[in-house]
């Protein structure tokens, strides 16, 4: 029974996930960090005091705190946007860059001269109206 629970950990993708989580909360903090210590003074400079928690409306004695509903839904959207600028961009940017010189993969299917479907290479007639197909080595 323990020698399965130590093979489950051990697995390479549960360590994997645990390394995730811990680098994602690392990470978390230093978003949060860069949008409440940068972009929120930033913010600021431009357009005065950032901060809406005082903004609230009172339904039959319910105290609705839209301020703090908005201080929130900013920090979130700016957040969203340090992720996608900081981090998404660049590393869609360096990946791009990498795979720049590599050859594009061999096709695995055909279309159909007849009824234009997507049929395996190595097929010798359509699945799906059963024409004869050309031979691949013909061409």
């Amino acid at each position: 029974m323990l020698k399965g629970f130590k093979e489950f950990m051990l697995r390479g993708n549960v360590l994997d996930l645990a390394v995730a989580v811990v680098m994602g909360a690392a990470f978390g903090a230093v978003v949060t960090a860069m949008v409440k210590d940068l972009l929120n003074p930033l913010i600021a400079a431009i357009a005065g005091k950032p901060d809406f928690s005082a903004i609230s409306v009172t339904v039959n004695g319910s105290k609705l705190l839209i301020g703090s509903f908005l201080n929130d839904l900013i920090a979130f959207l700016l957040i969203g946007a340090a992720v996608y600028f900081f981090v998404v961009l660049p590393v869609n940017h360096l990946t791009a860059r990498m795979r720049r010189g590599e050859a594009a993969p061999d096709p695995t299917t055909k279309k159909c001269p007849e009824c234009l479907s997507d049929v395996p290479i190595a097929a010798r007639r359509c699945a799906f109206c059963t024409s004869q197909l050309a031979d691949s080595a013909s061409r």
